[in-house]
């Protein structure tokens, strides 16, 4: 054995709708692979730049969108599973995409980077997946986890296996603890919203079979582009023209605003169609000034740039009551503020559905609130204030603990892939 080193045999893959992560245990070394010049994640960004007909992805994808290249970019690829979108196709640079083709270039570039930065092949992993694809509907839940399957077949992977995400990251929680605890997993990411209740002690993380540890799983179709669609149309889209009116004293029709607000069907609203409804309802508008930055937004195919600079202040809105944001590429010179108070109305019943499904959890797991000793909050969602207060109401007896918010699933996946699929040596 000398001069060999004994690594996991598989990696685990968090493939997830705002960024993605891959991890493998290896001694001496960090678990998270480093995907995009050093960093762990991998934003979920696919561009094509018609400019130079070539494929990009991740922080690159969204700078040369953001630097004005002419070509498509498509986000939030993950809520594709389970969507009746995923058997259809869209247009790029002139050519028709399945969108099955375009999760598999996704999926396959993760692969590639992995396989880079752990400078061996995987042809084994565990991917991660939310506790629901699809709410209340537990045929078209299975058929997302099969699409997730055999996308991964037909970039290479032979064997892939599956684990809830918040299950994931009570794995990589357990590492770090020194005794036994009661754990409620939160794990708010950008398409879903999962918890896991689960009993968690150092002795039991070497034990193959966990079923008895795990006391209620559940999961809402609910997560951060959510949050950023809701202060999109309470708070960007009225200057647009949303709710605003016709001459005949109907409103503007919503559908543009909502596909506007929306991360994976913003391109829906750069068709020829569009356009010329778009002209027609332009005559007949009261308020001429704000449909004139709709026309501006979309003439210049810069919805996902909106959509961008409205991330960034939902995020801002996580640690202060204002921000501040320029949409000089709406109208020249054009600044706008938005509030922690109007964020916090925007998103009020998504949070009210997600703390109802947290009680329900609690409630079907059989366990009196004041016994949980930990509340782990992982996702890159789960910083808002809002949320973390009503949970945190619910279980008062609960310590908060913040876990890696981007990195917690990728690194338990790979603690599942080892556990699951044993290590091999190499040379």
């Amino acid at each position: 054995m000398s001069g060999r080193t004994v690594e996991a045999r598989a990696c685990g893959i968090d493939f997830g709708t705002s960024n993605s992560t891959a991890g493998v245990l290896r001694p001496g070394a960090q678990t998270l692979l480093g995907l995009e010049d050093g960093k762990v994640t991998l934003p979920s960004v696919v561009f094509f730049n018609a400019e130079h007909d070539e494929v990009c992805y991740g922080r690159r994808a969204i700078g040369e969108y953001l630097d004005g290249y002419e070509g498509r970019l498509m986000r939030s690829l993950k809520s594709l599973l389970g969507s009746s979108l995923i058997d259809g196709q869209t247009e790029v640079n002139g050519r028709a995409l399945p969108f099955r083709q375009l999760l598999g270039k996704f999926i396959g570039e993760m692969k590639h980077r992995a396989e880079a930065a752990a400078g061996r092949p995987f042809d084994t992993a565990v991917f991660g997946r939310p506790v629901h694809f699809v709410d209340d509907n537990p045929a078209a839940d299975a058929q997302a986890e099969r699409t997730l399957a055999e996308t991964a077949a037909m970039v290479g992977f032979k064997e892939v296996s599956f684990q809830f995400e918040p299950i994931a990251a009570a794995f990589h929680y357990e590492q770090s603890i020194a005794k036994e605890e009661l754990v409620l997993i939160v794990d708010i990411g950008g398409g879903t919203s999962d918890f896991s209740l689960v009993r968690l002690a150092p002795e039991r993380i070497a034990h193959a079979e966990r079923r008895d540890d795990l006391l209620a799983n559940g999961g809402v179709h609910i997560g951060g582009t959510d949050f950023d669609k809701y202060l999109s149309l309470a708070g960007v889209m009225p200057l647009l023209g949303y709710r605003s009116r016709l001459r005949n004293n109907a409103e503007v029709p919503s559908s543009y605003f909502f596909n506007l607000a929306t991360w994976h069907t913003i391109n829906f609203t750069y068709t020829r169609k569009i356009w010329s409804e778009l002209q027609e309802v332009y005559r007949d508008a009261s308020d001429k000034d704000k449909l004139d930055r709709l026309m501006r937004l979309i003439e210049q195919r810069a919805g996902h740039w909106l959509a961008l600079r409205v991330e960034e202040a939902k995020i801002a809105l996580s640690s202060n009551e204002r921000a501040q944001m320029t949409l000089d590429r709406i109208k020249e010179g054009l600044e706008h503020e938005v509030t922690r108070e109007e964020f916090d109305n925007s998103i009020a019943e998504l949070v009210s559905s997600i703390e109802q499904t947290v009680h329900g959890l609690v409630v079907d797991a059989g366990v009196k609130t004041a016994e949980i000793d930990t509340i782990f909050f992982t996702g890159g969602s789960s910083g808002v204030p809002l949320l973390r207060q009503r949970i945190a109401a619910l279980l008062p007896n609960a310590r908060a603990v913040e876990g890696d918010l981007f990195g917690s699933i990728g690194a338990g996946l790979a603690v599942e892939a080892q556990r699951r699929y044993g290590s091999v040596s190499f040379a």
